[in-house]
Protein backbone atom coordinates (compact mmCIF):
# COMPACT_ATOMS: atom_id res chain seq x y z
CA UNK A 1 0.00 0.00 0.00
CA UNK A 2 1.42 3.49 -0.95
CA UNK A 3 1.91 5.82 1.29
CA UNK A 4 0.01 9.11 1.53
CA UNK A 5 2.68 11.42 0.94
CA UNK A 6 3.97 8.74 -2.37
CA UNK A 7 0.74 9.51 -3.81
CA UNK A 8 0.95 13.32 -3.31
CA UNK A 9 4.02 13.78 -4.26
CA UNK A 10 2.81 11.68 -7.90
CA UNK A 11 0.11 14.05 -8.18
CA UNK A 12 2.22 17.06 -7.71
CA UNK A 13 5.06 15.94 -10.22
CA UNK A 14 2.91 14.62 -12.69
CA UNK A 15 2.55 18.26 -13.66
CA UNK A 16 -1.28 19.09 -13.61
CA UNK A 17 -0.17 21.12 -10.48
CA UNK A 18 2.81 22.69 -11.86
CA UNK A 19 1.13 23.45 -15.06
CA UNK A 20 -2.49 25.22 -13.06
CA UNK A 21 0.00 27.16 -10.93
CA UNK A 22 1.70 28.75 -14.11
CA UNK A 23 -2.35 29.35 -15.08
CA UNK A 24 -2.52 31.40 -11.93
CA UNK A 25 0.05 32.99 -11.99
CA UNK A 26 0.20 34.38 -15.55
CA UNK A 27 -3.95 34.82 -15.18
CA UNK A 28 -2.94 37.25 -11.86
CA UNK A 29 -0.35 39.21 -13.65
CA UNK A 30 -2.81 39.49 -16.86
CA UNK A 31 -5.76 40.69 -14.21
CA UNK A 32 -3.36 43.77 -13.41
CA UNK A 33 -2.74 44.72 -17.12
CA UNK A 34 -6.68 44.64 -17.64
CA UNK A 35 -7.72 46.46 -14.53
CA UNK A 36 -4.87 48.70 -15.61
CA UNK A 37 -6.01 48.96 -19.35
CA UNK A 38 -9.97 49.55 -17.70
CA UNK A 39 -8.69 52.21 -15.67
CA UNK A 40 -6.21 54.28 -17.03
CA UNK A 41 -7.28 53.93 -21.00
CA UNK A 42 -10.87 53.06 -20.94
CA UNK A 43 -12.92 54.56 -18.15
CA UNK A 44 -11.10 58.33 -18.82
CA UNK A 45 -13.00 58.68 -22.38
CA UNK A 46 -16.38 57.43 -20.24
CA UNK A 47 -15.75 59.64 -17.89
CA UNK A 48 -15.15 62.42 -20.09
CA UNK A 49 -18.57 61.67 -21.70
CA UNK A 50 -19.95 62.04 -18.36
CA UNK A 51 -19.21 65.74 -17.88
CA UNK A 52 -15.48 65.11 -16.10
CA UNK A 53 -17.42 63.30 -13.15
CA UNK A 54 -15.20 60.05 -12.50
CA UNK A 55 -17.22 57.19 -13.82
CA UNK A 56 -16.23 54.81 -10.99
CA UNK A 57 -17.56 56.96 -7.93
CA UNK A 58 -21.32 57.33 -10.37
CA UNK A 59 -24.05 55.82 -7.59
CA UNK A 60 -27.21 55.98 -7.17
CA UNK A 61 -28.11 56.90 -3.75
CA UNK A 62 -30.46 55.48 -1.69
CA UNK A 63 -30.00 57.27 1.49
CA UNK A 64 -28.29 60.00 2.64
CA UNK A 65 -25.79 59.71 4.94
CA UNK A 66 -26.65 61.56 8.17
CA UNK A 67 -25.16 61.57 11.79
CA UNK A 68 -27.35 58.18 12.83
CA UNK A 69 -26.22 56.46 9.56
CA UNK A 70 -23.51 56.07 6.78
CA UNK A 71 -24.63 56.53 3.19
CA UNK A 72 -26.84 53.53 1.11
CA UNK A 73 -25.77 53.85 -2.30
CA UNK A 74 -25.58 51.55 -5.49
CA UNK A 75 -22.34 51.70 -7.00
CA UNK A 76 -23.46 51.14 -10.38
CA UNK A 77 -20.13 53.13 -12.00
CA UNK A 78 -17.82 50.37 -10.45
CA UNK A 79 -20.41 47.62 -11.82
CA UNK A 80 -19.61 49.02 -15.21
CA UNK A 81 -16.12 49.02 -14.99
CA UNK A 82 -15.64 45.37 -13.52
CA UNK A 83 -18.02 44.69 -16.75
CA UNK A 84 -15.71 45.85 -18.77
CA UNK A 85 -12.87 44.34 -17.04
CA UNK A 86 -14.62 40.82 -17.71
CA UNK A 87 -15.23 41.20 -21.52
CA UNK A 88 -11.85 42.14 -22.27
CA UNK A 89 -10.45 39.57 -20.57
CA UNK A 90 -12.90 37.42 -21.63
CA UNK A 91 -12.46 38.41 -25.85
CA UNK A 92 -9.21 38.01 -24.79
CA UNK A 93 -9.57 34.42 -23.36
CA UNK A 94 -11.23 33.90 -26.53
CA UNK A 95 -8.77 35.25 -29.07
CA UNK A 96 -5.94 33.58 -27.39
CA UNK A 97 -7.73 30.01 -27.22
CA UNK A 98 -8.93 30.17 -31.01
CA UNK A 99 -5.31 30.60 -32.13
CA UNK A 100 -3.91 27.55 -30.15
CA UNK A 101 -6.66 25.35 -31.04
CA UNK A 102 -6.04 26.38 -34.81
CA UNK A 103 -2.06 25.63 -34.19
CA UNK A 104 -3.42 22.18 -32.35
CA UNK A 105 -5.89 21.11 -35.35
CA UNK A 106 -2.66 21.58 -37.75
CA UNK A 107 -0.44 19.97 -35.16
CA UNK A 108 -2.91 17.03 -35.49
CA UNK A 109 -3.19 16.99 -38.83
CA UNK A 110 -1.26 13.99 -39.94
CA UNK A 111 -1.68 14.73 -43.20
CA UNK A 112 -0.43 18.72 -42.60
CA UNK A 113 3.44 18.58 -43.34
CA UNK A 114 3.81 21.81 -42.14
CA UNK A 115 3.87 20.78 -38.94
CA UNK A 116 5.21 18.31 -36.85
CA UNK A 117 2.47 15.15 -35.93
CA UNK A 118 3.14 14.65 -32.46
CA UNK A 119 3.65 10.42 -32.42
CA UNK A 120 0.45 9.05 -30.78
CA UNK A 121 -1.66 11.24 -33.38
CA UNK A 122 0.31 9.70 -36.18
CA UNK A 123 0.25 6.47 -35.17
CA UNK A 124 -3.73 6.82 -34.16
CA UNK A 125 -3.96 7.68 -37.53
CA UNK A 126 -2.30 4.84 -38.96
CA UNK A 127 -4.14 2.60 -36.75
CA UNK A 128 -7.41 4.29 -38.04
CA UNK A 129 -5.99 3.59 -42.03
CA UNK A 130 -5.71 -0.24 -41.19
CA UNK A 131 -8.94 -0.56 -39.57
CA UNK A 132 -10.65 0.91 -42.72
CA UNK A 133 -8.61 -1.21 -45.06
CA UNK A 134 -9.52 -4.28 -43.01
CA UNK A 135 -13.19 -3.26 -42.89
CA UNK A 136 -13.30 -3.16 -46.85
CA UNK A 137 -11.62 -6.28 -47.19
CA UNK A 138 -14.26 -7.99 -44.92
CA UNK A 139 -16.94 -6.21 -46.61
CA UNK A 140 -15.82 -7.67 -50.26
CA UNK A 141 -15.18 -10.94 -48.47
CA UNK A 142 -18.96 -11.67 -47.09
CA UNK A 143 -19.76 -10.11 -50.98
Amino acid sequence: MRSFIQEFKDFAIKGNVVDMAVGIIIGTAFNNVVNTLVKKVVMPPLSLLTDGVNFVDRKYVLRAASEAADEVAIGYGELISVLIDFLIIALTIFIVIKFMNRFKQKAEDPKNKAVETPKNIELLSNIEQLLEQQNQLLQKKDK
